[in-house]
């Protein structure tokens, strides 16, 4: 495994864990009061809905192209977070190093 890779899972991990804790300490829309407070938390919620659009916008075609469904995944998005991108990302990593398994060793 590729230290990327361990990274990868580590921080998918590591932040689905975290964000279970919160949410369990919380609840699911603990995070509206920060939003509707408004100054840092209106403009971190912004930039983070921002940023999960953009990484929809590639994760889409890149799952039509790799043979992943990438519905779930934009679901996920919206549903958890960073925690949808970053599964995405291990389930196009897992399939990536599945198929370099499957690849015939040159002659």
């Amino acid at each position: 495994m590729k230290l990327r890779d361990f990274f990868l899972f580590a921080v998918f991990a590591a932040f689905t864990l975290y964000s279970a804790i919160v949410v369990t300490e919380h609840g699911y829309t603990g995070f509206i009061e920060l939003f509707l407070g408004g100054g840092w938390g209106a403009q971190v919620f912004i930039d983070l809905v921002i940023a999960l659009l953009l990484f929809m916008t590639w994760m889409l075609p890149d799952a039509r192209e790799r043979g992943i469904p990438g519905a779930p995944y934009a679901i996920l998005i919206l549903g958890a977070g960073s925690i949808g991108a970053l599964a995405y990302l291990v389930h196009r990593t897992l399939k990536q190093g599945d198929a370099a398994q499957h690849v015939a060793p040159p002659a």
